[in-house]
């Protein structure tokens, strides 16, 4: 069977523009957009009422990054709160998007909101011009717009993720405030330390030499460590920063790798039931907005599979997808699972046997919320005084490293 021969469309790849126009009331806008040539650009610009001056190509290779990073949960839930808003007032799709467009403060902004205004005017759905948009916006939106678009109830879709991405959205910074203290207190503990060792420290070494002060193994230590820093400071440095690319480069690109670490994370006795409840809170919250939008349970844990970025997770709904293709039910993949809390597979298996899943879905998440909220605040809490014994035992090694030489310096003067 011969295949099936791609249209013009397929086979051509968008371009950036750059272009200068003016607006029907003389002002004079720049701007940017993805389009397959110049001729179809300076068409698309002109029906929007723009009088083009001039369009620009631009170098791919200066573009080529731009549009793959995904926005973040607070961005999402504003610009989901106000598209709502301007079609609860009767604006139709296309023109509540221009309003946005001409709002946006970033110029990537601004290229996003134009690039889904060209698509929507070529009539693709809504869902489509989403997902031409690299990787900008998530599966999960995506797909629960492509439901909305089954359904008519895209407002509602609209307000319910805006809802979805502020609790995100919360969540994360609850996280990034509890590690943002421990993290200043840590790295500047670690440069003041270094900078004692290599600019203070052999100062005194040269005045016990010269006095002859009896050097104890405290201060012998404080001393090596000293040297070996002032010799091999740079090679340090160097070993870090190879050590964190390779991680991150490792982390994000190499499944077992990736999948060892968040392991070992989960495991941990501190941080991980505050990753485990985050992971729990993420799935059910997700979960039961797919099915309390109506989307099939088989189609929710595939879309589950593809967004989670935790593979111990992934690896447990590609079980349940499984479980699901031989009749079983999906509270059985879940059964015995260690990052899996058993009060969740309770409730889990509850809403699976009284035909309430969604429902109960929704209050795993809330529950599992609260606790991570509340779990947060007690390792803040926990974390601070640790910091603070840490910051003052290293400064109290290098204190007594200084000193006890010095009572021996001055004994032998005394003397």
């Amino acid at each position: 069977m011969a295949k099936p021969k791609k249209t013009n469309e397929e086979k051509a790849k968008k371009v950036r523009y750059s272009y200068l126009a003016t607006t029907p009331q003389g002002t004079k806008v720049k701007g940017r957009i993805d389009s397959y040539n110049l001729d179809e650009t300076k068409t698309f610009l002109e029906n929007e009422g723009l009088q083009v001056e001039k369009i620009t190509k631009e170098n791919e290779f200066l573009y080529m990054e731009i549009g793959k990073k995904t926005k973040d949960a607070a961005s999402l839930s504003f610009m989901l709160t106000q598209l709502s808003a301007y079609l609860k007032a009767g604006i139709p799709l296309i023109d509540a998007v221009r309003i946005l467009q001409r709002q946006a403060a970033k110029k990537d902004d601004q290229l996003i909101f134009m690039n889904l205004i060209y698509e929507l005017t070529k009539g693709e759905p809504f869902s489509q011009a989403l997902a031409k948009q690299k990787d900008v916006f998530p599966k999960l939106l995506i797909n629960m717009v492509k439901t909305s678009e089954l359904t008519g109830d895209l407002v509602e879709i609209l307000d319910d993720m805006a809802n979805y991405y502020t609790s995100i959205d919360k969540t994360h910074k609850d996280v990034i405030n509890a590690l943002t203290y421990p993290a200043i207190i840590f790295i500047f503990s670690i440069i003041v330390f270094t900078f004692i060792l290599i600019y203070i420290i052999p100062e005194f070494v040269g005045l016990f030499k010269q006095n002859n002060a009896e050097i104890p193994a405290l201060t012998r230590f404080v001393i090596s460590t000293s040297n070996f820093l002032s010799k091999n400071i740079l090679l340090i440095i160097l070993i870090i920063l190879l050590v964190t690319i390779t991680y991150h480069y490792c982390y994000k690109n190499i499944k077992t790798f990736r999948k060892t670490m968040q392991t070992i994370y989960m495991r941990l006795p501190i941080i991980g039931k505050m990753i485990i409840y985050k992971e729990v809170y993420m799935f059910t919250k997700t979960f039961a907005s797919l099915l309390n939008h109506e989307v099939f349970i088989t189609d929710s844990m595939s879309i589950l599979e593809n967004i989670s970025t935790n593979e111990v997770f992934k690896e447990i709904i590609k079980d349940s997808l499984e479980s699901l293709s031989k009749g079983s039910k999906i509270s059985d993949s879940f059964r015995n699972k260690w990052a899996f809390p058993t009060a969740a597979y309770e409730m889990l298996q509850t809403g699976e046997n009284t035909g309430k899943l969604g429902t109960m879905m929704d209050y795993v998440a809330k529950y599992y919320g609260t606790l991570h909220s509340n779990y947060v605040k007690r390792l803040n809490t926990f974390i601070e005084p640790i910091m603070i014994v840490f910051l003052a035992t290293i400064v109290g090694v290098v204190v007594l490293s200084i000193v006890i030489p010095m009572f021996s310096f001055y004994s032998q003067i005394g003397y």
